[in-house]
């Protein structure tokens, strides 16, 4: 039997939903404020998993412009049924004081590599919307409700009220069927169906550390619903495990009856401090005598597993280096709130480089021009090569370490009025803006500058070449743990990019052309 080592998926992937088809397996994550909208993610046998699709890649299904940090795309929940598939997320466009704006949406397709229809609007009750298809073919839609006013339970239970497929709309009664248990948060509703019983999963206790998977039944739909006297059935030991935070599960069933959970997890590298994000896992389960679920082994995440009765399924190692010599973009490329359109990216302008015209800053929730993937180790490099001439001090170019508007670390090519063309650090930590280096390092007129950085644990160092061969380091190492979900002031909820920028300040879209992308990632 194979051993399933956790995270399955390492790297920025929260809130999973996993879905058998047949012999496919799927998982859905958000995405935030990140675009295409939702990954989704393949498996034969839920140990390899390759990156598949994202089902929300037009504007007239997510509409980010403006959108907040840590806002976007929340807990999205695939299901399939009567041969669709149908999704549905959460576009959060506020969250900050007493009241959230959280649109719900559902968007379906034949196939799973789309196309996927426009959205259908729910409600803004609540988020983390899930659908559960009944046995007699209805469809029924929960969610938690927010409760803004002063004095009360924010979390104030699940939302059930029923879909209909032929008016395309939420119809009937809405009742509230559970409140939560003494763990509180309660949030991510999921129903499943299992020998006369009607099982709810939530996830309470927040997305920190006190988070945790928590499971109630009922006889009807509607309930009451009795809680698990031995709830939470996942949750993590702060002292023991390597995987915190372990919460917002997500249940599959194999065709030979064997059950699995995915939940999200993270890894502190420093402190508290988790720089990839919230990543997905996977725990094996079964059920009791008295039909209530458990995790193998006891309540905790393991970082090994023991795999299914399934024949192992291995997909083809994507290449380290992107050349930039497609058409279109890999799929490990996103860009912030908006999609690849001409007026900022293009890869057929100069055909074999990536041109990025240059936009708005760091801090713009609009429309900065920046392609970037997930970092997916606290062991990895980067490699770039840019062409690039800016003419004035707004300008700028590089290779960029992102987590949001208050916290990056950039390496990037400027110009300043006696220097001229120049590198140098520049960094915001908890929205605090500075310039790392004394004094930055003046770059002859050539036609190429080429970048690199090196990740160690929360060691972020930078390098530059003037012919690709012989490196020389930018300033010292730099403690780059800041670039975390777990700000002290403010709860957020991605993870780190790394990427390629361009910012013109001064309105003249300053193009910058980048030759190649290398990221090689050590997996630990």
């Amino acid at each position: 039997m194979s051993t399933i080592e956790n995270p399955i998926l390492p790297g920025f992937h929260p809130d999973p939903s996993i879905v058998r088809v047949g012999d496919d397996y799927y998982i859905a994550t958000s995405t935030f404020e990140w675009f295409p909208g939702v990954q989704i993610h393949h498996s034969k046998d839920l140990k390899h998993w390759r990156l598949l699709t994202y089902p929300l890649t037009r504007q007239s299904q997510l509409n980010m412009i403006g959108n907040i940090d840590s806002g976007g795309v929340w807990a999205p929940c695939l299901t399939y049924s009567d041969g669709r598939f149908y999704l549905i997320y959460t576009d959060v466009k506020s969250r900050r004081g007493a009241f959230k704006d959280t649109h719900n949406y559902l968007v379906t397709a034949e196939n799973i590599d789309g196309p996927w229809s426009d959205p259908v609007y729910l409600n803004s009750s609540g988020f983390d919307p899930s659908l559960f298809h009944e046995d007699d073919g209805s469809k029924w839609l929960v969610n938690m409700i927010w409760d803004h006013r002063p004095g009360t339970n924010s979390f104030a239970g699940i939302a059930l009220q029923e879909f209909s497929v032929e008016e395309n709309r939420l119809i009937g009664p809405v009742k509230n069927i559970f409140k939560g248990t003494s763990v509180g948060l309660t949030e991510a509703p999921h129903i499943y169906k299992r020998n006369g019983y009607y099982y709810l999963m939530t996830a309470e206790g927040g997305t920190g550390y006190g988070h945790a998977v928590t499971v109630c039944r009922s006889k009807s739909l509607e309930g009451p619903y009795e809680v698990d006297p031995e709830n939470p059935v996942l949750t993590s030991d702060r002292s023991k495990s390597m995987l915190q935070k372990a919460g917002h599960g997500s249940l599959v069933e194999t065709k030979s009856g064997e059950w699995y959970m995915a939940h999200l997890c993270g890894r502190p590298i420093k402190e508290s401090q988790c720089v990839l994000g919230r990543e997905t896992a996977l725990q094996k389960c079964y059920w009791t005598g008295d039909d209530w679920l458990r995790v193998e082994g006891g309540p905790y995440p393991k970082t090994s597993v023991s795999g299914p009765a399934l024949e192992s399924f291995e997909f083809e190692k994507e290449s380290k280096r992107d050349d930039f010599d497609h058409d279109e973009l890999s799929l490990h490329w996103n860009a912030l709130r908006r999609p690849f359109t001409e007026d900022w990216i293009s890869l057929t302008e100069r055909p074999g480089y990536l041109r990025l015209k240059g936009q708005e800053s760091m801090s713009s929730m609009h429309r900065q021009s920046i392609l970037a993937r997930r970092l997916d180790s606290i062991h990895a490099n980067v490699e770039t090569s840019v062409q690039y001439e800016p003419e004035h001090f707004q300008q700028m170019a590089g290779l960029i370490f992102y987590y949001d508007t208050k916290d990056y670390v950039y390496l990037r090519v400027t110009h300043h009025e006696e220097q001229g063309m120049c590198l140098g650090v520049i960094q915001s930590k908890y929205g605090h803006y500075e310039e790392l280096l004394e004094k930055e390092i003046t770059l002859p007129g050539q036609t190429s500058y080429y970048l690199k950085a090196s990740v160690t644990h929360e060691w972020l160092s930078f390098y530059y070449s003037l012919d690709g061969e012989n490196w020389d380091q930018v300033g010292e190492a730099i403690d780059f743990s800041h670039l975390a979900d777990d700000d002290p002031d403010y709860v957020r909820f991605t993870g780190t990019f790394v990427g390629l920028c361009a910012q013109d300040l001064s309105g003249q879209e300053k193009c910058a052309d980048f030759d190649y992308f290398i990221y090689d990632s050590e997996q630990s």
